[in-house]
């Protein structure tokens, strides 16, 4: 994962998309994605899933780099954060107790 991050990284800046003035563009970016993602859901297509759900950790990991933040980071501080909760799943839905 290391070597996916540090090669997405590296694409974006090869491709001008790192500066934090474009973090507005590429958060639309993220929910293009996150959008096409959830459409392949609904259809079942799994090779658009896995396009879609790979296309939505790039988008995040340059969002993340514009805003000057390590994706590793932000990933720590969700599982920070959620690792000890307690609740249980209803109709595929975790709800905190």
């Amino acid at each position: 994962m290391e070597d996916l991050i540090k090669n997405v990284k590296i694409w974006a800046d090869n491709k001008d998309l790192l500066k934090k003035e474009n973090v507005h563009a590429q958060m639309l970016k993220v929910l293009e994605e996150v959008g096409e993602t959830a459409g392949a859901i609904l259809k079942k297509k799994d090779k658009e899933i896995l396009d879609g759900l790979g296309d939505s950790f790039v988008t995040l990991i340059i969002l993340c780099y514009q805003l000057g933040l390590e994706p590793e980071e932000c990933l720590q501080a969700a599982w920070d954060e959620i690792k000890n909760r307690k609740g249980k799943t209803v109709n595929g839905t975790f709800i905190r107790d």
